[in-house]
């Protein structure tokens, strides 16, 4: 006969009880931390098959929501809006060289569209362009003589005369432009070569659509915006169009030239 009292029997089925209940308690943390460190890591692969997305430019129906909003506001509440033009002959204006036809070119032209459309506010184009300039000379000048404008939008437009530097110098310069810009929080909007008549549109691999192409990557990398000039062009040009209708001389734009330009940089507006 057992000697053991019934309270004893109990106290030990407690204890027996109580270390299979820690035990099953840790083996269900166990579980569960597996569990979920495997959903973790399902989580941040994308599923079989699935192809992430690829970077673009900014899209032109959000890229400056902000600055359109602030563009409606009537006086006294406005502000003056500053978009600035930093380029090559082409934005400073030259035509038929040495004629400056600043009117008619294309910063000037699409402010004339944009006001259509903003009658409220009070919008100033600063252009910094110069004749014959390329973009690694326009990089170091930037800080100097953008900054100090304050522009709410600026405008790179330089490929043209990038053809001398080479894909690789004017990539480095295009990207200290952008980053330079952006983090002075300016609004960024880079632009494609006009055509030049030595140049065959047609050829898909010709010099100005290598500067193109590249504009458009780094447009996409940086999430900035993208003004394709050399796009439409070409378009013209597969619709049997003939460029130099567009051209006062071998690579400056004539009005009607400007104008393609013009209507694309207001529809960012």
């Amino acid at each position: 006969m057992s000697n053991r009292t019934p309270n004893h029997t109990l106290n030990r089925t407690l204890r027996l009880l109580s270390r299979s209940l820690a035990s099953l308690t840790l083996t269900v943390a166990i579980a569960l931390f597996a569990a979920g460190n495997a959903f973790a890591a399902g989580a941040a692969k994308p599923a079989a098959g699935a192809v992430a997305a690829s970077p673009a430019p900014a899209d032109p129906a959000a890229y400056l929501a902000a600055l359109k909003r602030e563009m409606q506001v009537k006086w006294p509440r406005n502000r003056i809006i500053n978009l600035h033009y930093h380029g090559h002959s082409v934005p400073a204006g030259y035509f038929k060289t040495p004629v400056i036809n600043t009117l008619d070119a294309y910063p000037l032209a699409s402010l004339r569209l944009i006001k259509t459309r903003y009658p409220f506010a009070q919008i100033n184009v600063i252009n910094t362009s110069i004749g014959g300039e390329h973009s690694v000379s326009g990089a170091a000048r930037f800080k100097r003589d953008v900054l100090p404008h304050r522009p709410d939008v600026v405008f790179f437009d330089y490929a043209l005369n990038d053809r001398g530097l080479g894909l690789a110098r004017a990539r480095a310069a295009w990207t200290t432009l952008i980053t330079e810009a952006k983090a002075a929080k300016i609004k960024v909007i880079l632009l494609t070569p006009t055509p030049d008549w030595t140049v065959n549109l047609a050829d898909p691999n010709n010099i100005l659509e290598q500067h193109a192409r590249q504009i458009r990557a780094l447009a996409a990398e940086h999430g900035v915006g993208l003004v394709d000039s050399l796009a439409a062009f070409t378009e013209r040009v597969k619709r049997g169009e003939n460029v130099r209708d567009y051209l006062s001389q071998i690579n400056h734009p004539n009005t009607r030239g400007h104008a393609v330009v013009a209507e694309l940089i207001a529809k960012w507006f």
